[in-house]
């Protein structure tokens, strides 16, 4: 939170106040991760920059007490045109609703403007899953590029959770260093988004590939320690991981979309693929809503008509 202190709001005291107490709560209530703030913190200091231009003078809780639907509109567009896309504008409508949503509650204001306002209509898009064979290849320690052993093993031991397990790169890089320390698990509870915990089962390759790294790491992976660690002994950053990554697209030949976030993508397609069902894979992804998983629906579309097309005896 201090680093957002350093940016200039163009609003009364009494406003900025209250998005401070409003982005507090956030963080400390309901727990949003780090990168949402901080885009929460940016989408109302942008929001109260154009309400300066639209209501000619930097607003007051009383300015946005009642803003009208074709006020945020009138945001929304100036945002357009300032090239921001579909995701953006309702990510920035629902930064806008929260807040207000917590001055309602204050009893400042009403957020039935924004509430009336409907989000734009985003575009449909596909997660792009890695082949299964680029996968293995992906996740296979002969196929790391570190040079020291250890941090190859480390590698391919995040990677091989991500796609063996289906977990996000946070959830990899939050387990405790007493994870795998008595041998091999079948399964393992992760903290995911919102500080929700789910039981995920873990293949054996994955076990193998956490003992694999945890017996060449030079240092000490006891509890309350991160399990996987940088090269000087600190927690292994994400950014360590998608710098990996990325120099494995080039050496194997992948497009830009082979992320380590796609290994998760994969994960999931190929397991509906396999046959597992929705609800399954839901609970496995730790996602709050069935409607995030259906995405995968479309990405299995090329092989579900491969079994129809193999089944069907009219095909």
């Amino acid at each position: 939170m201090a680093g957002m202190e350093e940016f200039l709001v163009n609003a009364r005291p009494d406003l900025i106040a209250a998005r401070q107490d409003w982005l507090g709560a956030l963080g400390t209530e309901r727990r949003l991760a780090a990168l949402t703030l901080e885009a929460y913190e940016r989408d109302t200091r942008q929001f109260f920059a154009f309400l300066t231009g639209h209501l000619g003078g930097a607003p007051a809780i009383a300015d946005i007490a009642d803003l009208r639907p074709a006020d945020l509109r009138a945001f929304l567009a100036h945002r357009r045109q300032g090239g921001a896309g579909p995701r953006t504008l309702a990510r920035s409508l629902a930064a806008i609703r929260s807040f207000l949503g917590f001055l309602e509650r204050r009893g400042q204001a009403s957020a039935a403007g924004a509430k009336a306002l409907r989000a734009p209509k985003q575009p449909k898009s596909l997660p792009k899953p890695l082949s299964a064979v680029d996968a293995r290849n992906v996740v296979s320690t002969q196929g790391q590029l570190a040079e020291e052993p250890w941090v190859a093993a480390r590698n391919a031991a995040v990677l091989t959770l991500l796609y063996g397990c289906g977990l996000r790169i946070s959830e990899a890089l939050g387990l405790d260093g007493a994870c795998f320390a008595r041998g091999p698990e079948t399964s393992l509870r992760v903290t995911g988004k919102g500080g929700k915990t789910r039981l995920v089962p873990v293949i054996p390759a994955a076990s193998n590939a956490v003992a694999a790294y945890r017996k060449l790491c030079p240092f000490h992976l006891g509890a309350g320690s991160p399990l996987f660690r940088g090269t000087k002994g600190g927690p292994l950053a994400a950014a360590i991981v998608q710098r990996e990554m990325k120099k494995m697209r080039s050496a194997l030949g992948l497009p830009d979309t082979a992320t380590p976030h796609a290994l998760r993508h994969s994960f999931a397609t190929h397991l509906l693929g396999r046959g597992g069902d929705l609800r399954t894979i839901q609970e496995l992804l730790g996602h709050a809503s069935l409607s995030t998983t259906q995405i995968y629906t479309g990405v299995d579309t090329a092989r579900l008509l491969e079994i129809y097309e193999a089944a069907h005896p009219r095909a």
